[in-house]
């Protein structure tokens, strides 16, 4: 058995017991964050954490601390609605078009600028898979860096990425390299399905686990990508 049929088996194993161990348990601050209501600065009514506008006057409200997952109306984890993402996305951007507050108080000008800048920083983060789960670690307190969870310690991940460097030494051809890329994809998709499965079940250790793997299996595809490019400028 190769490195990465033994890191499979493994993940797999140790998954199940985590959505076992994870079923029971949900995060309660999370859950009260939702909750959180705020006054506005215009009229003093309430206002719920991450919305953009005061429902009682219209006035724009600061971003504040809600997450991104809050601004965006999206619940919080791994697995999100692309969809939703996109849709809500876009609306909240007509929202806040500065066209709406041309003839507004230069205070709601702007909150309104804020809003965009933490609305994009929602957007940016949250469509892309290996932010995503970095910024989902770093609210469930789970140290991590989107250059992966520090080194590469686990010695089964370790084997797999030093087997899969040496396959991309010895490619000869374009062919060579696009079958490595297929490979690649196809433990990309693998990987974001599992660390959906760890987060599921509150499996931090193996989330961050998965983080790592998915950060070098993203760059060797974009080495990959670039020597078979390098060795078509070549033919």
């Amino acid at each position: 058995m190769n490195a990465t049929s033994e890191y499979s088996a493994k993940r797999k194993v140790t998954l199940v017991q985590a959505r076992a161990d994870g079923a029971a348990r949900r995060d309660v601050k999370e859950a009260a964050q939702e909750r959180i209501v705020e006054a506005c600065w215009s009229c003093q009514g309430p206002v719920a954490a991450g919305d953009p506008f005061c429902p009682s006057c219209k006035a724009v409200q600061p971003p504040g601390q809600a997450d991104h997952f809050q601004r965006l109306g999206l619940p919080r984890g791994f697995e999100i609605d692309t969809a939703a993402l996109e849709t809500a996305y876009f609306r909240m951007q007509r929202l806040l078009h500065p066209d709406r507050f041309a003839t507004r108080t230069p205070k709601e000008k702007t909150l309104s600028q804020q809003q965009a800048t933490s609305l994009n920083d929602a957007y940016e983060t949250l469509k892309d898979p290996l932010d995503r789960a970095v910024y989902l670690a770093h609210l469930k307190g789970l140290d991590v860096l989107k250059e992966g969870c520090n080194t590469l310690s686990d010695p089964v991940i370790l084997m797999e990425a030093m087997e899969m460097r040496e396959a991309l030494a010895e490619a000869e051809t374009a062919d060579d390299l696009s079958a490595m890329m297929k490979h690649t994809q196809g433990e990309i998709t693998d990987c974001e399905s599992e660390l959906s499965d760890a987060f599921a079940a509150d499996d931090l250790d193996q989330a961050a686990a998965l983080i790592t793997r998915l950060k070098y299996l993203r760059k060797l595809a974009d080495d990959t990508r670039a020597r078979r490019a390098e060795l078509r400028g070549r033919a």
